[in-house]
């Protein structure tokens, strides 16, 4: 961490990485998610984070998928300890420092004014990688090394900004690195990444929402060997028993109805 407070200037676009951060850092109760890194880094940012006017529903929500994707780190790595684990998009989540088992090789990707921001917060090691890199350009992919290790990707928060062909290609190209890698990630309904642009904090950030999917198994069909093994739905996250009883209420009541369990869910594939 720098030993000063670090003024940062963001672009609409990289406000998006503030709202995840802090809602790790002080959205939800720290038998949730405690996120201490997170909590330090906003130390180092000068900013008004009343502008980003994040709604209760939504720091919990994000605290619950990062702990929930946590948790399927946590068991990959408990299984295949010095495996590769390659976490695109990662803005300034600190999952590697929560989830490091100190045994497993881990990049982290994301375009390089992120990763340029990234550095001022982490320090590279000789397991821990930083990539400067789009994701889509798949060129990326080549400075992985994995040496037949089972491999695990994570993408949180990355998926509905790409458009349907995008996570095609990269799917596709990820089965042809990593045959038999899982790939992890959220996943809007088509109906909510039709609406969602008029969400006031998608509208305010600048950010385009391009994909959805309703048929979870319908990527088992781009290519043989794809397979699904899990659609989880936030209503059967644990962690809803810890929050306050207004927002216990609130997520077992949106449980009661089927388009609204789908909008947002959590996908785990082996490709």
């Amino acid at each position: 961490m720098p030993n000063h407070k670090q003024k940062i200037r963001l672009t609409a676009e990289q406000e998006t990485l503030l709202i995840t951060l802090y809602s790790r850092a002080f959205g939800c109760p720290r038998s949730v998610l405690d996120d201490q890194v997170s909590r330090d880094i906003l130390e180092h940012i000068e900013y008004d984070f009343s502008h980003l006017k994040i709604t209760a529903g939504t720091r919990l929500t994000l605290c619950i998928r990062a702990k929930k994707i946590d948790d399927y780190v946590r068991e990959f790595l408990d299984s295949n300890p010095g495996s590769v684990v390659l976490h695109l998009g990662c803005g300034l989540d600190s999952r590697y420092t929560r989830v490091n088992n100190r045994e497993a090789e881990w990049y982290d990707l994301d375009v390089p004014e992120v990763i340029d921001l990234r550095m001022i917060f982490f320090e590279e090691t000789d397991r821990y990688h930083m990539i400067p890199s789009s994701v889509t350009d798949l060129r990326w992919i080549d400075t992985i090394t994995h040496n037949n290790s089972p491999v695990l990707v994570v993408a949180e928060g990355l998926m509905m900004y790409l458009s349907e062909e995008e996570v095609k290609s990269l799917v596709l190209k990820l089965r042809e690195e990593f045959p038999g890698c899982s790939l992890v990630f959220d996943a809007y309904s088509t109906l909510t990444a039709k609406h969602v642009k008029r969400n006031p904090l998608i509208k305010q950030t600048g950010a385009v929402i391009k994909w959805g999917i309703d048929d979870a198994r319908a990527i088992e069909r781009w290519a043989e060997g794809i397979r699904l093994k899990e659609e989880w739905y936030f209503i059967q996250s644990e962690e809803i028993k810890k929050l306050a009883l207004r927002h216990r209420a609130l997520f077992r009541l949106t449980g009661l109805f089927p388009v609204v369990r789908r909008a947002h869910r959590i996908l785990y594939y082996t490709l």
